[in-house]
């Protein structure tokens, strides 16, 4: 029996597919919903360090946005994984896909937050004086005014973020998660063979790439031709 026909038959047979199938949804919720609570955080971030020399209470948070990105940006995502998941979350009984997830979350929020912050800081600031001197509140002009352009302004480098993400799925089994990684792991130990599944992990994540890579820019040619009208 060759090599293609030994992964085929786990595969079809012995419930391979599920596992793939568990993984790939896993990887795809990991990637997108970390990606929404990176971008929900890291715009957070960014208007804070933006409005850190505003007032003394700004400052103190400008800190701490600094010191959260520092972190998160200074540290493996696997060290991250594993200090959450055997540290932070020992004793409380959460899922590990949503541990993943948090994880995600936060690690992308951190570079997120420099992304946004380069967003913002290249919308004219006189679209911020407009909407205050239309009584407007700074943070009420930041979430109306500024951001919705800022986000138009760095949707390549958020694409960028969602592939990167992705990718860095393949290391969510530290805390458990059962992955796209995971799952052709465990067909490769089961079949002993480890050449077929990863070539084929390696298709499955160039594939899903690809598919990102187009929906991003088609994406941006939308929002090309809306801004042309």
């Amino acid at each position: 029996m060759s090599r293609l026909q030994l992964f085929w038959k786990y595969f079809a047979e012995y419930g391979g597919y599920k596992k793939i199938l568990e993984g790939l949804g896993n990887t795809l919720v990991i990637a997108f919903v970390g990606l929404i609570i990176g971008v929900a955080i890291g715009s957070a971030v960014a208007v804070i360090k933006v409005a850190g020399t505003r007032n003394r209470v700004a400052k103190i948070f400008s800190y701490l946005g600094t010191g959260y990105t520092a972190i998160f940006r200074g540290t493996p995502i696997v060290v991250q994984l594993l200090v959450f998941h055997f540290v932070i979350f020992r004793t409380v009984n959460i899922p590990s896909p949503w541990e993943a997830v948090l994880v995600f979350g936060l690690n992308s929020g951190a570079y997120v937050a420099e992304i946004m912050r380069g967003g913002i800081q290249s919308v004219d600031f006189g679209q911020l004086e407009a909407g205050r001197t239309l009584g407007l509140s700074f943070p009420a002009a930041m979430i109306k005014i500024v951001i919705p352009q800022a986000i138009k302004n760095v949707i390549p480098s958020l694409g960028n973020e969602l592939i990167a993400l992705l990718k860095d799925t393949s290391v969510a089994s530290y805390c458990a998660t059962v992955d796209l990684n995971a799952a052709f792991a465990a067909i490769a130990g089961a079949t002993y063979d480890f050449i077929v599944p990863y070539v084929i992990l390696a298709i499955f994540y160039f594939v899903l790439v690809l598919l990102l890579t187009g929906a991003v820019k088609l994406v941006e040619r939308r929002l090309r031709k809306s801004e042309k009208r």
